[in-house]
């Protein structure tokens, strides 16, 4: 009773706004689901082979975020596996082009969103060109941002819900055979209360994701 009573000192409408700011203080709550596929992949063959990020695939709409999706989550992984040899999207693609591989380079891309596969002779001209036995395909399914009311003062808006949805899928390919080595799939639903008129951003929702696929890697 000793904190609520300074409250209503102040007259009922100022004690409710009180009340209202502290709770758009909460902590973001977050709901995650993890798919993860291990097919034959193990931490030494990861760390002794390296792996080298290709341009991400998008849904339709959200290709302009394709590249800042490659560097957020490759810092993460950079972070988070120190020891491991990472060629982010930008130095593979500045490999492809000095090694005049951009052509076909694009026309994997073509036959990938045809069929889903990637040609090997290519995956292992990337790989001789990377110097990384391993190709990394990151995937954005989905990206949502929305809001609503939660608590207003006299017919006026004071704290919304914001709510931030991420799907992203990763794959990864050995070059040697051209196979699927390791594939996962991360979606969460983040969701905060706030008085202002700010949102999750897209690079924070990446980073989050990221640490919990890349928790599962070998």
């Amino acid at each position: 009773m000793s904190v609520i009573r300074p409250f209503f000192r102040l007259g009922p409408t100022l004690a409710l706004f009180a009340v209202l700011l502290l709770s758009a203080c909460a902590t973001p709550q977050v709901y995650s689901s993890t798919q993860v596929r291990e097919i034959h992949l193990t931490a030494r063959d990861l760390k002794q082979g390296g792996i080298a990020f290709l341009t991400p695939s998008s849904a339709t709409g959200q290709e302009e975020d394709k590249q800042p999706l490659a560097l957020a989550f490759t810092a993460v992984l950079e972070k988070e596996r120190p020891g491991l040899r990472i060629m982010p999207l930008s130095e593979t693609l500045s490999a492809v082009n000095k090694a005049g591989l951009a052509n076909d380079y694009r026309r994997m891309f073509e036959d990938y969103r045809l069929t889903g596969l990637f040609d090997r002779d290519m995956l292992q001209k990337l790989a001789h060109v990377t110097g990384m036995r391993y190709l990394a395909q990151l995937k954005l399914v989905g990206f949502q941002q929305d809001s609503k009311d939660r608590w207003g003062i006299l017919g006026l808006r004071v704290v919304e819900t914001k709510i931030t949805v991420m799907r992203l899928f990763l794959q990864i390919w050995d070059s040697r055979d051209g196979a699927v080595v390791w594939e996962g799939s991360e979606e969460m639903t983040l969701s905060h209360d706030s008085m202002a008129e700010d949102a999750l951003t897209f690079k924070s929702a990446v980073e989050q994701s990221a640490g919990k696929l890349i928790s599962h890697l070998p």
